[in-house]
């Protein structure tokens, strides 16, 4: 469950609550009974670093790493087989 912040309008009380996002906004302080206002805040759920994409992933990356290199070795293997026809005049 989400806990909202709030702060009161007439004594300057802040106060968190844990509530459903369905539930009401309170609406009145719990020290003077004056009026609240629910405050947005930075929220502790950071997203940062790699991991988004299916590219960003350790396993995605060794299998492009071993497709890249078995192909590599294929390219070798062909060019291997080919006699230079170099002609000289």
């Amino acid at each position: 469950m989400p806990i909202y912040e709030y702060r009161c309008l007439s004594c300057g009380y802040q106060f968190e609550e844990m509530q459903r996002i369905s539930d009401e906004p309170i609406k009145t302080c719990p020290k003077c009974g004056g009026p609240v206002q629910r405050l947005i805040s930075n929220t502790s759920f950071i997203l940062k670093g790699s991991g988004w994409y299916k590219t960003d992933y350790t396993s995605y990356r060794k299998e492009e790493h071993k497709k890249s290199s078995s192909q590599e070795n294929n390219k070798s293997s062909v060019n291997g087989d080919k006699k230079s026809t170099k002609v000289n005049k």
